[in-house]
């Protein structure tokens, strides 16, 4: 199955862009599509078996029906020019000689031609809106004053042809291409209708203002565009690869694994590597949302998109560009808005019946009053009229996706990655959090902290078998006790005859005939050796062989810093219940959670018994609320797959971990649940906000409408004006610290 994605260049009209992906999506050879509004990219699944030139060329000319004019193009990384034969030319999507643009050129270059454009563009029309202003002023100073009606009827009409000339054009072509119900249409007919009745002035004046907040509307979308693309301005343009002790400055996508390239002060680490001669400083808030400079010296992981601040330094690439961490950002944040959130798909639903709904309410405002109640014919017909004017569903459109689109990206410049709406949309809803002990609430480092010895044992003979017993261990307590006993106790090798691990007890071994069992009480108790079980907050390993107890090494982990005023936040932003899950006993269990102030913990648990736990908890929530796991997202992926909202910590690292869960934490720091939720509601908030403005202002004009107490002007307003505000609040979002 093939995946293309499609620029539709110059798209600002957010009614088309949702018929155009509601008309894509029933393509035969189509088997997913999405349109990011935002992005003005359309992204398909072509489904096996079709070519894609056909598919495109079908695209293409669908794309044109509803929205003619937009300059179309295949991602710089396709193979295929959609353009390069006349057979797949559009009008919208090829110059006149029957050539398209060059898509091999560079995304950078493409962009820069796409911003200028765009300012040459704006320049038209506002001086295309300032002459038509200029010929309605006059006709209505004309009129005021008593000149002849051909004078100021010359004067409403050539303003009318200015500034209606690109809707009325819109508007016919739409009509030949039988897709009518869109704004150029409806706003044709509006005005048309308002001139034949005599309202000339008014007809003029809706004509005009329509195109003032269509471009103050486009404005404020393309600066919100620019606004989330300064957002996640993460990408390096250029990397600085040494060949032969010469540098080079090439492309990042060009660079290999294994290449050296050298990263100078104030530029971005343009890939992932380990740095190999120097060390710096590194600004690595776009990645993490943190403001505090971190140092990397040599020997060290380094990730790409952090700032140099303090020193040359030589890096090792590890990872092509694909796989960066850059790009992994970047496309997470991307393909987010096709997870749509519940408000989302209700918006879709109700654009699609919203329009024909108020055209038949006009419709029948305008024709049954006049025929059943004898009235003016007139006077409803203006009612009528009235109605098309608001029956464009533009502000909930554009604004909800804006607004979700741009809390993602805010979540991403704080450090939290969001895969979709649909999970920012649960975020602002969780009051409950579930956090595995180890590796989250603590450091996950484990150290040997004290040695009890068991009657006539000697250390040393207590740290060997305890070092055989743990030798084949992967886990981190394992790896503390072999650390610990490598210098202590000399093995040139360990031939062991048979190893077992048994769940949630511990370790048992064969060495050279002797049994070594090595895990918690538990253990202990089930093979029947006597020994005397240790009170106090640290992880304990008994030892016995050949069912004799040889002693106990306590191990402690750190609890991580700030983890107790971490707590306290959580709380202060209406998580109120949190709640730890642990496999140590409970006395650890209950030292951790009184330390750090978390009421409920369940202790000794197995690994299984994480997931039926997370049932237990969710099961157990109010009705319109969510639960959120926080986890490593390798250890823990199946209970992050189970919770509501899955939250895996460490970035981007690990593809188990951005498989598994629903948002990943670019740092270690539970602390960061805190402005993930703060956006999250900041967001729903303003979604909503916007959802209220919009549907009542629409609804309160058209009732006052229908009885005769709003006119065109308010009506102007309920559909470009509401725009405006609702798009112009979307962008609150963006103002979070």
């Amino acid at each position: 199955m093939k995946s293309i994605e499609i620029i539709l260049g110059g798209l600002t009209c957010a009614n088309c862009a949702s018929k155009i992906e509601e008309k894509v999506k029933k393509m035969d050879e189509i088997e997913e599509a999405h349109l990011n509004f935002i992005k003005s990219t359309l992204s398909v699944k072509i489904k096996d078996g079709y070519e894609e030139e056909e598919v495109l060329s079908n695209i293409i000319k669908l794309v044109d029906k509803i929205e003619p004019g937009l300059n179309i193009s295949l991602k710089a990384d396709s193979n295929f020019d959609p353009a390069s034969s006349s057979k797949y030319c559009s009008s919208s999507s090829c110059s006149s000689d029957g050539h398209g643009h060059n898509h091999e050129e560079s995304d950078g270059h493409s962009n820069e031609h796409s911003h200028e454009h765009s300012h040459e563009h704006g320049d038209n029309d506002l001086k295309i809106l300032l002459t038509a202003i200029v010929l309605y002023a006059a006709g209505m100073i004309s009129s005021h004053f008593g000149a002849p009606k051909a004078i100021y009827l010359l004067l409403f009409a050539s303003s009318y042809i200015i500034a209606g000339f690109d809707v009325i054009k819109a508007a016919v072509k739409n009509i030949i291409n039988k897709n009518p119900l869109d704004e150029n249409f409806l706003m044709t007919i509006a005005t048309v209708g308002a001139i034949a009745i005599g309202q000339y002035p008014e007809a003029v004046g809706v004509m005009l203002f329509y195109g003032i907040g269509e471009y103050l509307e486009s404005r404020a979308v393309n600066k919100s565009r620019k606004n989330i693309e300064e957002l996640m301005n993460i990408k390096p343009e250029v990397a600085n690869l040494i060949v032969d002790g010469e540098v080079k400055e090439v492309a990042p996508e060009t660079i290999k694994i294994g290449d050296h390239i050298m990263v100078r002060v104030g530029e971005k680490v343009p890939l992932d590597g380990v740095i190999i001669k120097g060390e710096s400083r590194f600004d690595t808030s776009a990645i993490t949302g943190e403001s505090v400079l971190k140092s990397i010296a040599e020997g060290e992981e380094i990730s790409s998109g952090v700032i140099n601040k303090s020193a040359v330094i030589e890096v090792e690439v590890t990872k092509t560009f694909k796989d960066s961490t850059v790009s992994k950002i970047l496309d997470m944040v991307e393909n987010a808005t096709s997870k749509k959130s519940e408000t989302e798909n209700f918006i879709t639903v109700f654009a699609r019946y919203y329009t024909p709904i108020v055209v038949a309410l006009a419709i029948a405002v305008a024709v049954l009053p006049p025929i059943f109640m004898q009235e003016a014919f007139s006077k409803w017909l203006y009612r009528g009229l009235v109605f098309l004017v608001v029956s464009c569903p533009c502000a909930l459109v554009i604004s909800i996706p804006l607004s979700y689109f741009s809390g993602i990206g805010v979540s991403s410049k704080n450090g939290v990655l969001v895969k979709g709406s649909n999970y920012l949309e649960a975020l602002k809803k969780v009051d409950t959090v579930v956090m595995d002990k180890t590796g989250t609430i603590t450091k996950g480092v484990f150290d040997v902290t004290n040695i009890v010895l068991g009657k006539g044992i000697e250390e040393k003979e207590l740290l060997k078998y305890a070092n055989i017993a743990e030798s084949r261990s992967s886990h981190p307590i394992a790896n503390s006790i072999s650390n610990y006993c490598k210098d202590k106790v000399i093995m040139d090798s360990i031939k062991i005859d048979s190893y077992e691990e048994i769940a949630a007890h511990g370790i048992k071994v064969i060495y050279e005939g002797k049994e070594i069992l090595a895990g918690n009480s538990r253990l202990m108790t089930a093979n029947d050796i006597e020994f005397s079980e240790i009170k106090s907050s640290s992880t304990k390993v008994y030892l016995a062989v050949d069912k004799v107890y040889y002693g106990c090494i306590e191990i402690s982990d750190q609890i991580k810093d700030n983890m107790k005023s971490t707590i306290e936040d959580m709380k202060s932003v209406g998580i109120n219940k949190i709640v730890m899950l642990t496999g140590d006993s409970k006395n650890v269990a209950k030292e951790v959670s009184d330390e750090i102030g978390i009421d409920n913990y369940y202790a000794e648990l197995l690994p299984n018994d994480k997931v039926s736990l997370i049932e237990k908890i969710m099961s157990e929530k109010k009705e319109d609320s969510k639960v959120a796991f926080i986890g490593d997202g390798i250890n823990d992926a199946p209970v992050i797959a189970r919770a509501d909202v899955g939250i895996s910590m460490g970035g981007v690292g690990s593809d188990a971990a951005i498989e598994a869960s629903d948002v990943v934490f670019m740092t270690d720091e539970i602390s960061k649940i805190v402005p993930a939720v703060e956006i999250a509601r900041l967001t729903g908030k303003i979604v909503w906000q916007n959802i209220i403005i919009a549907i009542g202002i629409k609804v309160l004009v058209l009732i006052l409408s229908s009885v005769g107490l709003a006119n065109m002007w308010a009506a102007i307003f309920a559909d470009v004006g509401v725009t405006l505000i609702a798009v112009l609040n979307s962008l609150r979002v963006l103002r979070y610290k």
